[in-house]
């Protein structure tokens, strides 16, 4: 697996302990069950995106435990509930309740923060709110992900990942917040860490050489987090 991944999927495989805003939420008789809601950099690898919930799924988790992931290309929070998969999430919770202690991540953000998506700020932090309160609803544990850094470096010496999705990840984190929610500030992880290896280094792992949102397969889908 990338070098990239390795401090993004070390923050995810975290998300069983950070998960609960109490006590009550550990379960030590039930495995866990992740659902993963969220746009391209969720989503398994493909021609147009990929993120790190495959790897996350199929290399992080204790044995017995598992999940499924939803991320969708181009979503937003809107297109999310509207196209149905949003319901598939809900469904699913409902049915692995009985057996898993179910965690449902929710990131969002690269799409909705474009002018095209619909979306505006305040909508984005209310269908956020809205995400995290339906999963409590049906028994869930929702954890809010902030976005996924751009690998876009701005002409500085040494060159810095440009934040331009400040205003997503602090909305994601009032989200969490609000909603009594727990949340992994991926974007400032992943954004630190592509500081510190540089451009050349993160441009590696790029989908292709001008996609710096996506992840590629990582030489072909082998993920080493050893």
């Amino acid at each position: 697996m990338s070098f990239l991944l390795r401090p993004v999927l070390f923050l995810l495989s975290l998300l069983p302990i950070l998960a609960s805003a109490s006590p009550r939420h550990f379960s030590t008789l039930k495995p866990a069950y992740f659902l993963l809601a969220g746009d391209s950099t969720t989503a398994t690898q493909s021609a147009n995106g990929g993120g790190w919930g495959d790897g996350f799924l199929n290399h992080t988790l204790r044995q017995g435990s598992s999940g499924h992931n939803y991320g969708h290309n181009g979503a937003t929070t809107k297109s999310f509930r509207e196209g149905g998969d949003w319901a598939k999430v809900i469904e699913e919770a409902k049915t692995k309740i009985g057996n898993y202690t179910v965690y449902v991540t929710i990131q969002f953000g690269h799409n909705d923060q474009k002018v095209t998506s619909g979306v505006n700020v305040t909508e984005y932090g209310s269908n956020l709110e809205r995400f995290g309160r339906e999963v409590q609803e049906v028994g869930g544990i929702a954890i809010f992900v902030t976005p996924l850094t751009r690998r876009n470096y701005a002409a500085t010496s040494p060159p810095t990942v440009k934040q331009d999705l400040a205003i997503q990840r602090n909305i994601t984190i009032q989200a969490a917040h609000t909603t009594r929610s727990r949340h992994i500030d991926l974007n400032i992880a992943s954004t630190d860490y592509c500081n510190e290896i540089g451009p050349d280094a993160a441009w590696a792992y790029n989908l292709n050489p001008t996609d710096h949102t996506h992840l590629n397969g990582c030489d072909g889908g082998e993920w080493d987090i050893e």
